[in-house]
């Protein structure tokens, strides 16, 4: 499953889907159908660590920027433990 957001920060859902979630080639399919259905390339990926997913991600939508899901989260609570000079 692939969830988007809008400009207006709404979640949309973008597709549904079989496969295996740690195979390249399965996320290759999905990200190369959307493209042939005219998804403009995404602006931000958020996702986990599932390697095939940003290796396809970089594959099909080269331009699109990556980010880690929680890594704001944590380099915030890292930057709250380190004391103010």
């Amino acid at each position: 499953m692939l969830i988007g957001a809008t400009p207006e920060s709404n979640k949309e859902l973008v597709t549904v889907c079989g496969g295996y979630r740690e195979s390249t080639e399965s996320w290759l399919e999905v990200l190369r159908d959307l493209k042939e259905r005219n998804m403009a390339s995404p602006n931000l990926c958020i996702g986990d660590g599932a390697l095939c997913f940003w290796k396809a991600i970089r594959e099909v939508y080269p331009e699109a920027e990556h980010q880690r899901s929680g890594q704001n989260s944590k380099e915030r609570a890292a930057k709250r433990q380190i004391p103010d000079p």
